[in-house]
């Protein structure tokens, strides 16, 4: 005999949570960053066309990114950048020197949140032309880059953007996160040219996240394993700490590279060359949009030979109010740098400059 058992009239029974389906419908935003410049080169003086010494002072535009991004679903996003560069030794002449678009940033986007992260974001695969590692991280960090690069990349150790596959990952918690991938090698800029690919990894923590203060410290570590050609080796690495706070941001770093152009051509090509640096910088912040900067860096581009690059950046700036994403600041800075007990003497380099960044 079957026996229905019914609830009483009484009981509330509290409905299944609703299942909210991830949103897949195609976008696509358009925006712009724009740096540009009035810059007043004090140091060293040039000649100009009848051989007059004069102080040398332009106008410029550093940059004018076009940033197309897009969704094709939660799953697959991309972007596309072109950016300015001035044309040099073109077979039309008449654009020598010229601003011209070049790529600078054309990728897939693969997210990985639904396998790796769930109810988390922040992990994913890219193929194409993108940010490398360490150039991306601390600029999301340092905020200046519409003054000059970041220390390994203004020293030439280091570029922004190459061609190849990445892969991020953000640690549970918000303790931190991994960030590597293979790359052509050879940056954006310039083509592959043999066979070998750079590895690159990032690694940061951030051992005190709970923190009320210090839950803005993190701890660095970053690799770059590549070669000019077989058996010639050109690594990077560098370990880096950096603070993030409403009133203060600051970095140090410390970099070594070793370079060698050949590995079978005779000295000094298949010589390698060791290079130790380090950067250190302050941005203190007031409530009102009020920011300063100091900024010192430090390179031995050769252990083995004397020489010391040193740079010194010094600078007061005002970041407009703003809303989502749209960010417009003004700074004026005074970089200074200067060339140490260097074999071929150099002459100290100082600019004046007023900065101007828009970005939407």
């Amino acid at each position: 005999m079957l026996v229905a058992c019914v609830a009483p009239a009484t009981a509330q029974v509290t409905p299944a949570a609703g299942y909210v389906p991830p949103d897949d419908t195609p976008a696509i935003k358009v925006g712009a960053v724009i740096f540009t410049d009035y810059t007043v080169q004090q140091k060293p003086k040039i000649k100009d066309a009848d051989g007059n010494d004069v102080t040398s002072s332009a106008f410029n535009v550093g940059r004018a990114y076009i940033n197309v991004t897009g969704n094709i679903s939660h799953n697959i996003a991309f972007r596309i950048t072109p950016d300015i560069t001035r044309a040099s030794g073109t077979a039309d002449t008449s654009l020598n020197g010229s601003y011209t678009f070049r790529l600078k940033y054309a990728y897939a986007q693969f997210n990985l949140d639904d396998y790796l992260n769930p109810g988390r974001t922040g992990s994913w695969v890219r193929l194409g032309m993108q940010q490398t590692p360490w150039v991306d991280f601390m600029e999301s960090v340092y905020r200046y880059r519409f003054q000059g690069t970041i220390f390994e990349e203004r020293e030439g150790f280091l570029s922004s953007s190459d061609v190849g596959a990445s892969f991020h990952y953000s640690l549970p918690g918000n303790y931190g996160e991994i960030h590597t991938g293979f790359y052509n090698g050879e940056t954006y800029s310039r083509p592959e040219v043999n066979d070998q690919k750079g590895y690159m990894i990032r690694g940061t923590v951030r051992p005190l996240r709970m923190h009320p203060v210090l839950r803005g410290l993190r701890l660095t570590g970053f690799y770059d394993k590549d070669a000019y050609v077989k058996n010639a080796d050109r690594t990077r690495g560098i370990v880096g700490l950096t603070f993030e706070h409403k009133y203060l941001n600051a970095s140090f770093d410390y970099l070594a590279a070793t370079d060698q152009a050949s590995a079978t051509k005779p000295p000094p090509a298949s010589t390698a060359v060791d290079a130790h640096g380090y950067s250190f910088w302050v941005i203190p912040k007031a409530p009102n949009g009020w920011e300063g900067l100091f900024r010192y860096d430090h390179l031995e581009p050769n252990t083995s030979a004397s020489g010391t690059r040193k740079r010194v950046i010094g600078g007061v700036a005002y970041w407009f109010p703003h809303q989502g994403t749209v960010n417009t600041a003004l700074l004026f800075d005074i970089d200074e740098a200067t060339f140490d007990h260097f074999v071929v003497p150099q002459p100290t380099q100082r600019r004046f400059a007023l900065h101007a960044l828009v970005t939407f």
